[in-house]
């Protein structure tokens, strides 16, 4: 999983309003250095993470090289392309460059620290592993014979890329580099989905193939349908049973027991670098974790508040358990989930063009998380084109969430935010990776933002937003908790019971994300604390010229960028006189 998330706020460069000394060399000089890498990136097979969906157009015909002396070559490309970053003028920049600038060497510093602390020697986490994401490309796009061919070939190449990847994880086996033992616990279902298929057709790489454009004849069909059976039962069948004798026999057995990524090799250096990964801060987990429960205290206050508002008689927790036990709050057939959120998703369709000038041309689609995948899958995820809705136990998938989740997942949150960024087709390809602080704070912000839209109809629908406010703020307490102060799973898991209405399923399955994935929980809550200030900062400085549409619009366009960039950008749209991008739009 190479997770190009762009991050550091120390890196990031200082704007200021003045260019009067921009120079075109300089600017070619930085788009001459960010375009080769690039083109070199792309040739590596080197994609953004899973969650952001790919941005690359077509199937590739084989699987990314991700052997030691290939991550060794990486990590000095990547090295001697920041000797070169570090040479230019950037003062010297025009406006747009500074911007790029600032985003590229931010990317670039993530990309070395990931290479430096050998992060492919850990390709996997409690809910995402290296072979789920790539049997994740079965669910694709297939138009032409090209791309059936290509797949075919990927397929083939599964043998030698399973390989690979076992040989990096046994390095990281050997000197304590794995996720924690109890996160994996159960994590091998997956790879027994394929392992144990009695015939081609029963896996997930076969679903291309089940349904085949009819402007390929029918006889090519015939044959990509054989050579995708062949390459099924020869290469990709093999490879998964490899990988699960691996698993169970080595793997599994061998990961460590220690919960910390400050008991990793190098930890409390490798736990800083993630935050910086994840949150494009500085910030300490000491720092971090204050902040949590300073905020963590105030969203409580609310919850209080709502709880009088239906007219509860008793304390917080016995409300929660009310909340997860009730069956009123729960839907009785995965339909019912699923056209619940579609009603959600197409409420906020009527009220879009209030609160947004631009809108995306991409559509999404809400359908239920792949079998294989739910039981340690979170509760939605969304990105361009796809809203994934998880109907597995739906005593743990709560009704009055729903709301909550389909505006962060769907739209204005992710599946809106990610088209956005992908049409902005002057960007340099750089600037359409995906930037978790700047992606999970905008769809935590549209969380929030439901409230200005009417999407919560019943206190209940509100009490549910407040337990996803908190459930994100509890994360800054839970992952510094677990990764720097010592706590434990169970420790972890009794701070979200207490504090948030999540089912017990899924608190026991976010309590292993976050062990499993260190910092990532981190990029949510900070991420939305800086879009609600420069929104705050924005109102106080413009006033009655404050236009929420023109504000989201710019807000948008920038793309995802590390949040001292995005706060410099509306620093420059309130200089603007609160003008978006858009003016015939708004």
């Amino acid at each position: 999983m190479n997770r190009l998330i762009a991050a550091v706020g120390c890196l990031v460069l200082t704007l200021t309003p003045s260019f009067a000394h921009a120079d075109a060399s300089t600017d070619a000089q930085l788009k001459a250095i960010y375009t080769k890498e690039w083109a070199w990136r792309q040739a590596q097979g080197i994609d953004d993470d899973e969650d952001s969906g790919s941005m690359r157009h077509g199937v590739p015909a084989h699987l990314p090289k991700v052997d030691a002396a290939t991550q060794q070559a990486r990590l000095d490309y990547w090295t001697d392309v920041m000797k070169q970053l570090d040479v230019i003028r950037a003062g010297s920049l025009s406006p747009v460059e500074q911007v790029n600038y600032s985003v590229y060497r931010a990317q670039i510093q993530v990309l070395i620290n990931t290479q430096k602390f050998h992060d492919y020697e850990k390709p996997l986490n409690s809910d995402t592993a290296f072979w789920s994401t790539m049997a994740s490309g079965a669910r694709g796009s297939f138009h032409s014979v090209e791309d059936y061919e290509n797949f075919i070939s990927q397929m083939n190449d599964v043998p030698r890329y399973f390989n690979e990847q076992i040989t990096n994880m046994r390095a990281g086996l050997k000197r304590g580099f794995t996720p924690p033992k109890v996160t994996l616990i159960g994590r091998d279902a997956s790879i027994v989905s394929v392992a144990d298929a009695k015939s081609p057709e029963e896996t997930i790489f076969y679903e291309p193939f089940k349904t085949m454009s009819t402007s390929i004849p029918a006889a090519e069909q015939a044959r990509l349908r054989a050579q995708g059976a062949k390459a099924i039962r020869e290469s990709v069948v093999p490879a998964y049973n490899t990988l699960l004798k691996f698993m169970r026999s080595e793997y599994m057995p061998g990961a460590r027991a220690t919960l910390a990524a400050e008991a990793l090799p190098d930890g409390k250096a490798y736990y800083q670098a993630k935050i910086l990964e994840f949150t494009t801060t500085a910030l300490t987990p000491a720092q971090i974790h204050q902040i949590g429960l300073d905020e963590m205290a105030k969203i409580r206050g609310e919850m209080l508040e709502t709880m009088k508002q239906v007219g509860f008689k008793g304390d917080l927790p016995a409300f929660l358990n009310f909340l997860r036990t009730d069956p009123q709050f729960y839907a009785k057939t995965p339909e019912e989930l699923l056209m619940r959120a579609a009603y959600i998703a197409k409420e906020f369709d009527g009220k879009s063009a209030q609160y947004f000038g631009y809108l995306p041309r991409q559509r999404f689609a809400i359908v239920p998380v792949p079998p294989d995948q739910a039981p340690f899958f979170t509760g939605g995820r969304g990105g361009p084109g796809t809203y994934l809705v998880n109907t597995y136990d739906l005593p743990s998938r709560p009704l009055y969430s729903l709301p909550a989740l389909t505006l962060h997942e769907s739209a204005p949150g992710h599946a809106f935010q990610m088209p956005i960024i992908m049409e902005h087709k002057e960007l340099p390809p750089f600037r359409q990776t995906y930037i978790s602080a700047y992606g999970e704070g905008w769809a935590l912000y549209c969380e929030r933002l439901g409230v200005e839209m009417g999407s919560y109809h019943t206190p209940y629908e509100h009490f549910g937003m407040l337990s996803y406010q908190a459930w994100r703020a509890s994360r800054l307490v839970v992952d510094t908790g677990i990764h720097s102060m010592g706590w434990t799973r169970e420790q972890a898991q009794q701070y979200l019971r207490e504090n948030t209405a999540l089912a017990n399923h899924e608190i026991e399955t976010e309590t292993d994300r976050y062990i499993a994935w260190p910092g990532q929980a981190l990029s949510y809550y900070l991420g939305q604390m800086t879009m609600w200030k420069v929104r705050h900062k924005a109102e106080a400085a413009l006033g009655d010229k404050f236009n929420i549409r023109a504000f989201h619009d710019a807000v948008l366009e920038v793309g995802s960028v590390p949040l001292p960039v995005l706060e410099q950008h509306i620093d420059d749209f309130i200089r603007a006189g609160g003008k978006g991008p858009y003016p015939d739009l708004e």
